[in-house]
Protein backbone atom coordinates (compact mmCIF):
# COMPACT_ATOMS: atom_id res chain seq x y z
CA UNK A 1 0.00 0.00 0.00
CA UNK A 2 2.87 2.39 0.70
CA UNK A 3 3.96 2.61 -2.98
CA UNK A 4 0.35 3.24 -3.97
CA UNK A 5 0.01 5.97 -1.37
CA UNK A 6 3.22 7.60 -2.57
CA UNK A 7 2.04 7.38 -6.18
CA UNK A 8 -1.29 8.99 -5.26
CA UNK A 9 0.53 11.76 -3.44
CA UNK A 10 2.80 12.39 -6.44
CA UNK A 11 -0.24 12.47 -8.71
CA UNK A 12 -1.98 15.05 -6.53
CA UNK A 13 1.15 17.18 -6.45
CA UNK A 14 1.47 16.91 -10.21
CA UNK A 15 -2.16 17.94 -10.65
CA UNK A 16 -1.58 20.87 -8.29
CA UNK A 17 1.43 22.02 -10.31
CA UNK A 18 -0.55 21.73 -13.56
CA UNK A 19 -3.44 23.68 -12.03
CA UNK A 20 -1.16 26.52 -10.95
CA UNK A 21 0.60 26.69 -14.29
CA UNK A 22 -2.76 26.90 -16.13
CA UNK A 23 -4.37 29.38 -13.80
CA UNK A 24 -3.74 32.31 -16.15
CA UNK A 25 -5.36 30.58 -19.13
CA UNK A 26 -9.07 30.77 -19.98
CA UNK A 27 -11.66 28.13 -19.11
CA UNK A 28 -12.90 26.31 -22.19
CA UNK A 29 -15.69 24.11 -20.82
CA UNK A 30 -18.19 26.93 -20.15
CA UNK A 31 -20.32 28.92 -22.55
CA UNK A 32 -19.15 32.53 -22.61
CA UNK A 33 -22.43 34.40 -22.56
CA UNK A 34 -21.84 37.35 -20.21
CA UNK A 35 -20.84 40.62 -21.85
CA UNK A 36 -19.86 43.83 -20.05
CA UNK A 37 -23.47 44.90 -19.41
CA UNK A 38 -24.42 41.42 -18.16
CA UNK A 39 -21.37 41.30 -15.88
CA UNK A 40 -22.12 44.74 -14.47
CA UNK A 41 -25.70 43.61 -13.79
CA UNK A 42 -24.34 40.66 -11.80
CA UNK A 43 -22.27 43.09 -9.69
CA UNK A 44 -25.11 45.58 -9.20
CA UNK A 45 -27.79 42.94 -8.75
CA UNK A 46 -25.84 40.97 -6.17
CA UNK A 47 -25.12 44.12 -4.15
CA UNK A 48 -28.59 45.71 -4.02
CA UNK A 49 -30.89 43.64 -1.85
CA UNK A 50 -32.99 45.02 1.00
CA UNK A 51 -30.21 46.42 3.22
CA UNK A 52 -30.14 49.94 1.80
CA UNK A 53 -33.83 50.31 2.64
CA UNK A 54 -33.36 49.30 6.29
CA UNK A 55 -29.87 49.53 7.84
CA UNK A 56 -29.63 53.34 7.98
CA UNK A 57 -31.96 53.30 11.02
CA UNK A 58 -29.60 51.22 13.14
CA UNK A 59 -26.56 53.06 11.77
CA UNK A 60 -28.07 56.43 12.71
CA UNK A 61 -28.61 55.20 16.27
CA UNK A 62 -24.98 54.11 16.44
CA UNK A 63 -23.39 57.31 15.09
CA UNK A 64 -25.98 59.79 16.38
CA UNK A 65 -25.93 62.51 13.71
CA UNK A 66 -26.81 63.02 10.01
CA UNK A 67 -23.26 64.03 9.12
CA UNK A 68 -21.68 60.96 10.63
CA UNK A 69 -24.32 58.74 9.03
CA UNK A 70 -23.18 60.05 5.64
CA UNK A 71 -19.54 59.63 6.70
CA UNK A 72 -20.20 56.00 7.67
CA UNK A 73 -21.66 55.30 4.22
CA UNK A 74 -18.77 57.17 2.60
CA UNK A 75 -16.27 54.97 4.46
CA UNK A 76 -18.13 51.93 3.14
CA UNK A 77 -18.01 53.37 -0.36
CA UNK A 78 -14.29 54.10 -0.25
CA UNK A 79 -13.49 50.61 1.06
CA UNK A 80 -15.79 48.83 -1.40
CA UNK A 81 -14.56 50.70 -4.47
CA UNK A 82 -10.92 50.38 -3.36
CA UNK A 83 -11.39 46.62 -2.98
CA UNK A 84 -13.12 46.28 -6.35
CA UNK A 85 -10.41 48.29 -8.16
CA UNK A 86 -7.77 46.10 -6.50
CA UNK A 87 -9.54 42.83 -7.34
CA UNK A 88 -9.41 43.77 -11.01
CA UNK A 89 -5.72 42.85 -11.16
CA UNK A 90 -6.36 39.35 -9.82
CA UNK A 91 -9.42 38.89 -12.03
CA UNK A 92 -7.48 39.83 -15.18
CA UNK A 93 -4.45 37.79 -14.14
CA UNK A 94 -6.44 34.64 -13.26
CA UNK A 95 -9.70 34.69 -15.26
CA UNK A 96 -10.87 31.31 -13.97
CA UNK A 97 -14.17 30.02 -12.60
CA UNK A 98 -14.10 30.27 -8.82
CA UNK A 99 -12.76 33.81 -8.54
CA UNK A 100 -11.76 34.66 -5.00
CA UNK A 101 -11.31 30.99 -4.11
CA UNK A 102 -8.69 30.72 -6.87
CA UNK A 103 -6.97 33.97 -5.87
CA UNK A 104 -6.49 32.82 -2.26
CA UNK A 105 -5.37 29.37 -3.36
CA UNK A 106 -2.74 30.76 -5.69
CA UNK A 107 -1.53 33.64 -3.54
CA UNK A 108 -1.19 31.68 -0.31
CA UNK A 109 -2.11 27.99 -0.26
CA UNK A 110 -4.99 25.61 -1.07
CA UNK A 111 -6.05 25.59 2.58
CA UNK A 112 -6.80 29.34 2.51
CA UNK A 113 -8.79 28.93 -0.68
CA UNK A 114 -10.70 26.06 0.87
CA UNK A 115 -11.49 27.93 4.09
CA UNK A 116 -13.00 30.72 2.02
CA UNK A 117 -15.00 28.26 -0.08
CA UNK A 118 -16.10 26.39 3.05
CA UNK A 119 -17.35 29.60 4.69
CA UNK A 120 -18.95 30.70 1.42
CA UNK A 121 -20.98 27.50 1.11
CA UNK A 122 -21.87 26.98 4.77
CA UNK A 123 -22.85 30.56 5.63
CA UNK A 124 -21.86 33.53 3.43
CA UNK A 125 -23.55 32.70 0.12
CA UNK A 126 -26.24 30.29 1.34
CA UNK A 127 -27.07 32.33 4.45
CA UNK A 128 -27.43 35.47 2.35
CA UNK A 129 -29.63 33.62 -0.15
CA UNK A 130 -31.85 32.45 2.73
CA UNK A 131 -32.01 35.94 4.26
CA UNK A 132 -32.84 37.71 1.00
CA UNK A 133 -35.42 35.06 0.03
CA UNK A 134 -37.27 35.42 3.34
CA UNK A 135 -36.98 39.21 2.94
CA UNK A 136 -38.83 38.80 -0.36
CA UNK A 137 -41.50 36.77 1.43
CA UNK A 138 -41.90 39.31 4.25
CA UNK A 139 -42.60 42.13 1.84
CA UNK A 140 -44.89 39.88 -0.18
CA UNK A 141 -46.94 39.71 3.01
CA UNK A 142 -47.78 43.41 2.58
CA UNK A 143 -49.66 42.50 -0.61
CA UNK A 144 -50.89 39.03 0.45
CA UNK A 145 -51.80 38.81 4.13
CA UNK A 146 -51.61 35.01 4.22
CA UNK A 147 -47.81 35.23 3.84
CA UNK A 148 -46.47 35.73 7.35
CA UNK A 149 -43.70 34.42 9.56
CA UNK A 150 -46.29 33.85 12.29
CA UNK A 151 -48.75 31.87 10.16
CA UNK A 152 -47.47 28.33 10.52
CA UNK A 153 -47.86 25.21 8.43
CA UNK A 154 -45.59 23.48 10.94
CA UNK A 155 -45.53 25.27 14.34
CA UNK A 156 -42.13 25.79 15.99
CA UNK A 157 -40.64 22.56 17.30
CA UNK A 158 -38.13 23.44 20.01
CA UNK A 159 -34.90 21.48 19.73
CA UNK A 160 -33.12 23.37 22.53
CA UNK A 161 -34.04 26.22 24.87
CA UNK A 162 -32.97 28.87 22.38
CA UNK A 163 -33.66 27.20 19.03
CA UNK A 164 -36.62 25.78 17.15
CA UNK A 165 -37.56 24.59 13.66
CA UNK A 166 -40.72 25.79 11.93
CA UNK A 167 -42.35 26.20 8.54
CA UNK A 168 -44.42 29.35 8.16
CA UNK A 169 -46.05 30.57 4.98
CA UNK A 170 -43.26 33.17 4.66
CA UNK A 171 -40.60 30.49 5.02
CA UNK A 172 -42.41 28.39 2.41
CA UNK A 173 -42.49 31.29 -0.07
CA UNK A 174 -38.77 31.91 0.54
CA UNK A 175 -37.94 28.25 -0.10
CA UNK A 176 -40.15 28.21 -3.19
CA UNK A 177 -38.30 31.22 -4.62
CA UNK A 178 -34.92 29.56 -3.97
CA UNK A 179 -36.17 26.41 -5.71
CA UNK A 180 -37.54 28.36 -8.70
CA UNK A 181 -34.36 30.38 -9.27
CA UNK A 182 -32.16 27.33 -8.75
CA UNK A 183 -34.15 25.48 -11.40
CA UNK A 184 -34.06 28.33 -13.92
CA UNK A 185 -30.30 28.60 -13.49
CA UNK A 186 -29.83 24.86 -14.14
CA UNK A 187 -31.50 25.42 -17.51
CA UNK A 188 -28.54 27.42 -18.75
CA UNK A 189 -26.69 30.68 -18.39
CA UNK A 190 -29.06 32.46 -20.74
CA UNK A 191 -32.01 31.95 -18.38
CA UNK A 192 -30.13 33.26 -15.36
CA UNK A 193 -28.77 36.18 -17.37
CA UNK A 194 -32.22 37.26 -18.59
CA UNK A 195 -33.69 37.17 -15.07
CA UNK A 196 -30.68 39.07 -13.73
CA UNK A 197 -30.73 41.78 -16.35
CA UNK A 198 -34.49 42.40 -16.14
CA UNK A 199 -34.74 42.55 -12.37
CA UNK A 200 -31.47 44.41 -11.81
CA UNK A 201 -32.42 47.08 -14.34
CA UNK A 202 -35.84 47.38 -12.71
CA UNK A 203 -34.56 47.64 -9.15
CA UNK A 204 -31.77 50.06 -10.08
CA UNK A 205 -34.42 52.24 -11.69
CA UNK A 206 -36.62 51.81 -8.61
CA UNK A 207 -33.83 52.92 -6.26
CA UNK A 208 -33.08 55.87 -8.53
CA UNK A 209 -36.80 56.70 -8.51
CA UNK A 210 -36.84 56.65 -4.70
CA UNK A 211 -33.95 59.11 -4.69
CA UNK A 212 -35.58 61.48 -7.20
CA UNK A 213 -38.96 61.36 -5.47
CA UNK A 214 -37.37 61.82 -2.05
CA UNK A 215 -35.28 64.81 -3.06
CA UNK A 216 -37.81 66.55 -5.34
CA UNK A 217 -41.19 65.70 -3.76
CA UNK A 218 -40.15 64.79 -0.24
CA UNK A 219 -38.11 67.93 0.42
CA UNK A 220 -39.17 68.82 3.95
CA UNK A 221 -37.88 72.19 5.20
CA UNK A 222 -38.12 71.32 8.93
CA UNK A 223 -36.28 68.03 8.32
CA UNK A 224 -33.66 69.72 6.14
CA UNK A 225 -33.15 72.43 8.73
CA UNK A 226 -32.83 69.99 11.59
CA UNK A 227 -30.58 67.50 9.78
CA UNK A 228 -28.31 69.79 7.79
CA UNK A 229 -28.45 72.71 10.18
CA UNK A 230 -27.19 70.43 12.97
CA UNK A 231 -25.19 68.08 10.78
CA UNK A 232 -22.71 66.96 13.43
CA UNK A 233 -24.65 67.41 16.68
CA UNK A 234 -25.03 64.00 18.37
CA UNK A 235 -28.55 63.05 19.44
CA UNK A 236 -30.81 60.04 19.75
CA UNK A 237 -27.89 57.63 19.83
CA UNK A 238 -27.84 54.29 21.59
CA UNK A 239 -24.95 52.99 23.68
CA UNK A 240 -22.47 50.92 21.69
CA UNK A 241 -21.51 49.15 24.89
CA UNK A 242 -22.40 50.24 28.43
CA UNK A 243 -20.69 53.58 29.08
CA UNK A 244 -19.60 54.20 25.47
CA UNK A 245 -21.62 56.32 23.04
CA UNK A 246 -21.08 58.54 20.02
CA UNK A 247 -21.01 61.58 22.32
CA UNK A 248 -17.23 61.21 22.73
CA UNK A 249 -14.57 61.26 20.02
CA UNK A 250 -13.47 57.71 20.72
CA UNK A 251 -17.08 56.54 21.02
CA UNK A 252 -17.81 58.13 17.65
CA UNK A 253 -14.88 56.28 16.07
CA UNK A 254 -16.17 53.00 17.51
CA UNK A 255 -19.72 53.87 16.42
CA UNK A 256 -18.70 54.51 12.81
CA UNK A 257 -16.69 51.27 12.80
CA UNK A 258 -19.53 49.20 14.27
CA UNK A 259 -21.99 50.81 11.85
CA UNK A 260 -19.97 49.28 9.02
CA UNK A 261 -21.54 45.90 9.76
CA UNK A 262 -24.79 47.21 8.28
CA UNK A 263 -23.45 49.24 5.39
CA UNK A 264 -20.72 46.75 4.38
CA UNK A 265 -23.23 43.90 4.42
CA UNK A 266 -25.58 45.98 2.24
CA UNK A 267 -22.69 46.61 -0.17
CA UNK A 268 -21.31 43.08 -0.17
CA UNK A 269 -21.37 40.39 -2.90
CA UNK A 270 -19.78 42.67 -5.52
CA UNK A 271 -17.08 39.99 -5.86
CA UNK A 272 -19.59 37.43 -7.16
CA UNK A 273 -18.78 38.27 -10.77
CA UNK A 274 -15.29 36.81 -10.24
CA UNK A 275 -16.87 33.39 -9.58
CA UNK A 276 -18.33 33.40 -13.10
CA UNK A 277 -15.08 34.29 -14.91
CA UNK A 278 -15.36 31.14 -17.04
CA UNK A 279 -18.56 32.50 -18.62
CA UNK A 280 -17.56 36.14 -19.18
CA UNK A 281 -16.63 37.29 -22.66
CA UNK A 282 -13.14 38.80 -22.74
CA UNK A 283 -12.83 38.38 -18.95
CA UNK A 284 -9.46 40.13 -18.70
CA UNK A 285 -11.20 43.35 -19.75
CA UNK A 286 -14.83 42.93 -18.73
CA UNK A 287 -14.44 41.66 -15.16
CA UNK A 288 -12.24 44.56 -13.93
CA UNK A 289 -14.52 47.02 -15.77
CA UNK A 290 -17.71 45.51 -14.37
CA UNK A 291 -16.27 45.55 -10.84
CA UNK A 292 -15.43 49.25 -11.15
CA UNK A 293 -18.64 50.30 -12.89
CA UNK A 294 -20.94 48.21 -10.69
CA UNK A 295 -19.53 49.29 -7.35
CA UNK A 296 -19.31 52.97 -8.30
CA UNK A 297 -22.95 52.98 -9.48
CA UNK A 298 -24.25 51.21 -6.37
CA UNK A 299 -22.25 53.26 -3.88
CA UNK A 300 -23.37 56.45 -5.61
CA UNK A 301 -27.01 55.36 -5.36
CA UNK A 302 -26.59 54.37 -1.70
CA UNK A 303 -25.19 57.76 -0.75
CA UNK A 304 -27.94 59.59 -2.63
CA UNK A 305 -30.59 57.35 -1.02
CA UNK A 306 -29.39 58.46 2.41
CA UNK A 307 -29.54 62.09 1.29
CA UNK A 308 -33.15 61.44 0.19
CA UNK A 309 -33.95 60.03 3.64
CA UNK A 310 -32.39 63.04 5.35
CA UNK A 311 -34.23 65.68 3.31
CA UNK A 312 -37.56 63.92 3.86
CA UNK A 313 -37.39 62.76 7.49
CA UNK A 314 -35.86 64.31 10.60
CA UNK A 315 -33.10 62.17 12.13
CA UNK A 316 -35.35 61.10 15.00
CA UNK A 317 -37.85 59.64 12.50
CA UNK A 318 -35.04 57.72 10.79
CA UNK A 319 -33.79 56.40 14.13
CA UNK A 320 -37.30 55.36 15.17
CA UNK A 321 -38.61 54.10 11.82
CA UNK A 322 -41.04 51.18 12.42
CA UNK A 323 -39.13 47.89 12.06
CA UNK A 324 -36.19 50.05 10.82
CA UNK A 325 -37.91 50.43 7.43
CA UNK A 326 -36.51 53.85 6.60
CA UNK A 327 -37.31 53.78 2.88
CA UNK A 328 -40.91 52.80 3.61
CA UNK A 329 -41.24 55.67 6.10
CA UNK A 330 -39.80 58.03 3.46
CA UNK A 331 -42.31 57.04 0.79
CA UNK A 332 -45.17 56.95 3.29
CA UNK A 333 -44.32 60.54 4.23
CA UNK A 334 -44.55 61.54 0.55
CA UNK A 335 -47.48 59.30 -0.48
CA UNK A 336 -49.55 58.66 2.67
CA UNK A 337 -51.37 55.34 2.49
CA UNK A 338 -49.54 54.20 -0.66
CA UNK A 339 -45.90 54.34 0.39
CA UNK A 340 -45.98 50.97 2.18
CA UNK A 341 -47.28 49.13 -0.89
CA UNK A 342 -44.94 50.97 -3.28
CA UNK A 343 -41.91 50.12 -1.18
CA UNK A 344 -43.01 46.51 -0.76
CA UNK A 345 -43.19 46.06 -4.55
CA UNK A 346 -39.79 47.74 -5.01
CA UNK A 347 -38.13 45.53 -2.39
CA UNK A 348 -39.73 42.37 -3.83
CA UNK A 349 -38.20 43.21 -7.22
CA UNK A 350 -34.87 44.02 -5.57
CA UNK A 351 -34.66 40.86 -3.48
CA UNK A 352 -35.77 38.61 -6.35
CA UNK A 353 -32.97 39.91 -8.57
CA UNK A 354 -30.45 39.78 -5.73
CA UNK A 355 -31.28 36.15 -4.95
CA UNK A 356 -30.88 35.20 -8.60
CA UNK A 357 -27.44 36.79 -8.79
CA UNK A 358 -26.27 35.05 -5.62
CA UNK A 359 -27.56 31.66 -6.82
CA UNK A 360 -26.04 32.07 -10.29
CA UNK A 361 -22.57 33.02 -9.04
CA UNK A 362 -22.13 30.85 -5.96
CA UNK A 363 -22.23 27.48 -7.72
CA UNK A 364 -19.22 28.45 -9.85
CA UNK A 365 -17.04 28.69 -6.72
CA UNK A 366 -18.08 25.19 -5.60
CA UNK A 367 -17.33 24.00 -9.14
CA UNK A 368 -13.73 25.18 -8.81
CA UNK A 369 -13.42 23.54 -5.38
CA UNK A 370 -14.76 20.25 -6.71
CA UNK A 371 -12.32 20.34 -9.63
CA UNK A 372 -9.55 20.55 -7.04
CA UNK A 373 -10.98 17.54 -5.21
CA UNK A 374 -12.11 19.68 -2.26
CA UNK A 375 -15.88 19.43 -2.68
CA UNK A 376 -18.46 16.88 -3.79
CA UNK A 377 -17.36 15.50 -7.14
CA UNK A 378 -20.74 16.11 -8.81
CA UNK A 379 -20.42 19.85 -8.16
CA UNK A 380 -17.46 19.89 -10.54
CA UNK A 381 -19.48 18.59 -13.48
CA UNK A 382 -21.43 20.60 -16.05
CA UNK A 383 -24.82 19.49 -17.35
CA UNK A 384 -26.00 19.59 -20.96
CA UNK A 385 -26.61 23.33 -20.66
CA UNK A 386 -22.96 23.77 -19.62
CA UNK A 387 -23.71 24.97 -16.10
CA UNK A 388 -22.78 23.31 -12.77
CA UNK A 389 -26.28 21.99 -12.07
CA UNK A 390 -25.32 19.77 -9.13
CA UNK A 391 -23.54 22.68 -7.46
CA UNK A 392 -26.66 24.80 -7.93
CA UNK A 393 -28.85 22.08 -6.42
CA UNK A 394 -26.55 21.54 -3.42
CA UNK A 395 -26.45 25.27 -2.78
CA UNK A 396 -30.23 25.52 -3.08
CA UNK A 397 -30.86 22.62 -0.71
CA UNK A 398 -28.56 24.03 1.99
CA UNK A 399 -29.89 27.59 1.60
CA UNK A 400 -33.44 26.22 1.97
CA UNK A 401 -32.39 24.28 5.04
CA UNK A 402 -31.07 27.50 6.62
CA UNK A 403 -34.54 29.05 6.22
CA UNK A 404 -36.11 26.55 8.66
CA UNK A 405 -34.21 26.96 12.00
CA UNK A 406 -35.42 29.75 14.28
CA UNK A 407 -33.85 31.42 17.28
CA UNK A 408 -36.04 31.82 20.38
CA UNK A 409 -35.83 34.32 23.22
CA UNK A 410 -37.48 32.76 26.31
CA UNK A 411 -37.69 36.18 27.99
CA UNK A 412 -39.86 37.75 25.29
CA UNK A 413 -41.19 34.69 23.50
CA UNK A 414 -39.99 36.17 20.20
CA UNK A 415 -38.66 34.10 17.31
CA UNK A 416 -35.77 35.14 15.09
CA UNK A 417 -33.93 33.46 12.23
CA UNK A 418 -30.78 31.40 12.62
CA UNK A 419 -29.30 32.66 9.35
CA UNK A 420 -29.42 36.19 10.76
CA UNK A 421 -27.12 35.16 13.60
CA UNK A 422 -24.83 33.27 11.23
CA UNK A 423 -24.50 36.27 8.92
CA UNK A 424 -23.67 38.48 11.90
CA UNK A 425 -20.98 35.98 12.83
CA UNK A 426 -19.28 35.87 9.43
CA UNK A 427 -19.17 39.58 8.58
CA UNK A 428 -15.81 39.77 10.33
CA UNK A 429 -14.67 36.54 8.67
CA UNK A 430 -15.61 37.92 5.25
CA UNK A 431 -13.51 41.02 5.97
CA UNK A 432 -10.55 38.79 6.84
CA UNK A 433 -10.84 37.02 3.48
CA UNK A 434 -11.10 40.34 1.63
CA UNK A 435 -7.97 41.62 3.39
CA UNK A 436 -6.10 38.40 2.60
CA UNK A 437 -7.16 38.49 -1.04
CA UNK A 438 -5.95 42.06 -1.53
CA UNK A 439 -2.75 41.23 0.36
CA UNK A 440 -2.39 38.48 -2.25
CA UNK A 441 -1.76 41.19 -4.85
CA UNK A 442 1.42 42.21 -3.02
CA UNK A 443 2.46 38.58 -2.55
CA UNK A 444 1.91 37.61 -6.19
CA UNK A 445 3.81 40.69 -7.39
CA UNK A 446 6.77 39.25 -5.47
CA UNK A 447 6.35 35.52 -6.11
CA UNK A 448 5.20 35.77 -9.76
CA UNK A 449 6.67 39.01 -11.07
CA UNK A 450 6.63 37.82 -14.68
CA UNK A 451 2.97 36.72 -14.76
CA UNK A 452 0.82 38.46 -17.34
CA UNK A 453 -1.15 41.30 -15.78
CA UNK A 454 -3.45 42.89 -18.38
CA UNK A 455 -4.80 45.20 -15.67
CA UNK A 456 -2.82 46.59 -12.76
CA UNK A 457 -4.53 47.45 -9.48
CA UNK A 458 -5.57 51.10 -9.61
CA UNK A 459 -3.39 53.29 -7.41
CA UNK A 460 -1.11 50.41 -6.41
CA UNK A 461 0.23 50.24 -3.72
CA UNK A 462 -1.71 53.11 -2.08
CA UNK A 463 -5.31 52.08 -2.86
CA UNK A 464 -4.88 48.41 -1.82
CA UNK A 465 -3.07 49.57 1.33
CA UNK A 466 -5.91 51.96 2.17
CA UNK A 467 -8.36 49.08 2.02
CA UNK A 468 -6.22 46.75 4.13
CA UNK A 469 -5.62 49.42 6.77
CA UNK A 470 -9.26 50.55 6.90
CA UNK A 471 -10.72 47.05 6.99
CA UNK A 472 -8.18 45.96 9.61
CA UNK A 473 -9.12 48.91 11.86
CA UNK A 474 -12.81 48.00 11.59
CA UNK A 475 -12.00 44.36 12.35
CA UNK A 476 -10.10 45.27 15.51
CA UNK A 477 -13.03 47.36 16.75
CA UNK A 478 -15.51 44.57 15.98
CA UNK A 479 -13.44 41.96 17.79
CA UNK A 480 -13.27 44.19 20.88
CA UNK A 481 -16.76 45.73 20.96
CA UNK A 482 -18.82 43.10 19.12
CA UNK A 483 -17.09 40.00 20.46
CA UNK A 484 -20.30 37.95 20.67
CA UNK A 485 -20.88 38.25 16.92
CA UNK A 486 -17.29 38.20 15.66
CA UNK A 487 -15.43 35.45 17.49
CA UNK A 488 -18.04 32.80 16.52
CA UNK A 489 -17.31 33.71 12.90
CA UNK A 490 -13.71 32.63 13.36
CA UNK A 491 -14.95 29.37 14.86
CA UNK A 492 -17.04 28.72 11.73
CA UNK A 493 -13.99 29.36 9.55
CA UNK A 494 -11.68 27.18 11.67
CA UNK A 495 -14.15 24.29 11.59
CA UNK A 496 -13.19 24.09 7.93
CA UNK A 497 -9.61 23.06 8.79
CA UNK A 498 -10.39 19.44 9.82
CA UNK A 499 -12.86 19.20 6.94
CA UNK A 500 -10.12 20.31 4.53
CA UNK A 501 -7.75 17.61 5.72
CA UNK A 502 -10.56 15.06 5.47
CA UNK A 503 -11.13 16.00 1.83
CA UNK A 504 -7.38 15.80 1.18
CA UNK A 505 -7.14 12.34 2.69
CA UNK A 506 -10.16 10.94 0.88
Amino acid sequence: MAPLARAATKERLSMSDTRSSNVTTLDTEFKRGLGLYDSTMVVVGSMIGSGIFIVSAEMSRQVGSPGWLLVAWTVTGVLTIAAALSYGELAAMMPRAGGQYVYLREAFSPVWGYLYGWTLFTVIQTGTIAAVAVGFARYSGVLMSWISESRYLVPPVHVTTGYAISLSTAQLVGIAMIALLTWTNTRGLEYGKIVQNIFTTAKTGGLAGLIVVGILLGWNLPAVSENFGNLWTPRGFSAIVPGLTAATVFGLFVGVSVAQTGSLFSSDAWNNITFTAGEVKDPRRNIPLSLALGTIVVIGLYLLANVAYLVTLPLSAIQQAPSDRVATATLENIFPGAGVVMMAVAIMISTFGCTNGLILAGARAYYAMARDGLFFRQAGQLNGARVPAWGLVMQGVWASALVLPRTFDPATGAYGNLYGNLLDYVISAALIFYILTIAGIFRLRRTRPDAERPYHAFGYPIVPTVYIAGAAAILIVLFIYRASTTWPGLVIVLLGVPVYWLWRRT
